[in-house]
């Protein structure tokens, strides 16, 4: 006959043991209810077509244990009916980092779907395309893990370099298109082997799309070794340590770099090699290196006055235009978001600007917060409206009502990207259209 003692333990360990897994599931059924909302949301808005890199979940091998959710800056990852899924697809940003979290290695990373396909640049194993002399490395040739991209620049500029042939006097070596990561590592190999480079960049700042992930998110799930730097000292690390140590790499190599320096046209050069087109110059060139990312160049209103430094084409942190006056450009999720995020902060002016009569496909939500906003007198939302000019102090705005001058400080204009892919063509690039093509691992 057993005694009450004989079953202490049981009492001790049990029931606190049950009453953790019944708390554990509560949660997790709570969390993939969210989840299922927000796949619901997607579809109805129209909203499941990935724009890059992006995960395919092996639902056979999944074990819906949510590392990969975890791991996802975006958010687009979830778990429902106990398997991953990519919930928020037009959100996906592409870094990779739901492929080491997976415990069960049940995700692949791919370019385009079976519905939509993605226009990749046809690319020898050497990194050069099929026009001689213009090389690819990075997310346009379709590498959008950090990591391998900047390796992948590295080995590009150590291919470059085996061409024969020298630069004339006037014309560099090479000419590497893009400061983010296949850049950098590009432009670091030129360094080590005493290439005459230059790096152009349209932006003003390192980075390319890792620049524009969200504050304070994963950036790099595994570490580079760089030319002249050598191994990076860290595994996982986040966007502002990232940019931080790239921007510690270019002050102490002297990385050349050119930045608001967005390149027009590539021709070829009469005397041999290219002419790379700027809107400050032509750089001749013997060589080009072609490591720009998939965001495109940022799509503009064209307008006089867009030149000016207020003008910006995405929000990172809304706390930098607190108490000023900003209007943000666009129909689409990320104008909403960054409208509604702006309104958030203590004394800023927010004026939603869009040229249809509607919001189409954006998730509800932020329609519903838009509209909580707008209620509340944070957000001043005009449709069928447009930026005719931009001053320094104040837009030239028309409305439906009549044209009028729009106190402004800053301007965001939210209004997607355009990719060179028709430029590219035209100096004989050939595009193959991947639908879905499994992504080469990161070891």
């Amino acid at each position: 006959m057993q005694t009450l003692s004989s079953y202490l333990p049981w009492l001790i360990y049990g029931i606190p043991a049950a009453v953790a897994f019944v708390l554990y599931m509560r949660s997790y059924k709570a969390r993939t209810e969210v989840h299922q909302e927000l796949l619901l949301e997607s579809v109805a808005a129209g909203l499941t077509e990935p724009p890059s890199l992006h995960p395919v979940v092996d639902l056979g091998r999944c074990i819906g244990s949510g590392a990969c959710v975890k791991a996802c800056p975006e958010e687009a990852l979830g778990v429902v009916d106990g398997k991953a899924v990519l919930v928020g697809a037009a959100h996906c940003i592409g870094h990779g980092a739901c492929f080491p979290a997976c415990p069960v290695e049940a995700i692949k990373l791919v370019f385009g779907t079976e519905k939509r396909g993605i226009d990749i640049p046809v690319v020898k194993p050497n990194f050069e395309s099929n026009v001689p002399g213009i090389f690819i490395a990075g997310e346009l040739g379709g590498m959008g893990l950090i990591r391998k991209a900047a390796e992948q620049g590295k080995q590009a500029m150590y291919s470059m370099i085996t061409r024969k042939g020298k630069p004339r006097p006037g014309q560099k070596d090479v000419v590497i298109i893009g400061a983010g990561p296949a850049g950098l590592g590009a432009g670091l190999a030129a360094i080590e082997k005493k290439v005459d480079y230059v790096i152009i960049e349209q932006e003003d700042n390192l980075g390319g799309s890792v620049y524009h992930y969200p504050r304070n998110k994963i950036a790099m799930t595994a570490p580079v070794n760089l030319p002249v730097i050598g191994k990076m000292q860290f595994k996982e690390v986040r966007k502002e340590t990232l940019l931080e140590f790239w921007q510690g790499v270019v002050q102490k190599t002297q990385l050349n770099v050119k930045f608001r320096t967005r390149m027009e046209k590539i021709e070829h050069d009469p005397a041999g090699g290219f002419i790379v087109h700027t809107a400050q110059e032509a750089l001749h060139t013997r060589l080009v290196l072609l490591a720009i990312g998939r965001r495109g160049t940022p799509r503009k209103l064209d307008v006089p006055g867009e030149e000016q430094s207020k003008v910006v084409y995405r929000l990172i942190d809304p706390a930098q235009y607190r108490g000023q006056h900003v209007t943000v450009v666009g129909g689409g999720d990320s104008a909403l978001e960054a409208a509604i995020a702006l309104s958030e902060e203590d004394g800023t002016s927010v004026t939603l600007s869009y040229r249809s009569e509607a919001f189409s496909r954006v998730k509800e939500k932020n329609r519903q917060r838009l509209k909580e906003q707008q209620d509340a007198g944070r957000i001043r939302v005009e449709l069928k409206s447009k930026v005719r000019a931009i001053h320094k102090d104040h837009l030239d705005f028309e409305t439906t009502s009549g044209r009028e001058q729009l106190p402004n400080d800053i301007i965001i204009i939210c209004a997607g990207g355009i990719l060179p892919t028709a430029l590219l063509k035209d100096i004989g690039i050939s595009f193959s259209t991947k639908h879905g093509e499994v992504e080469e691992e990161e070891s």
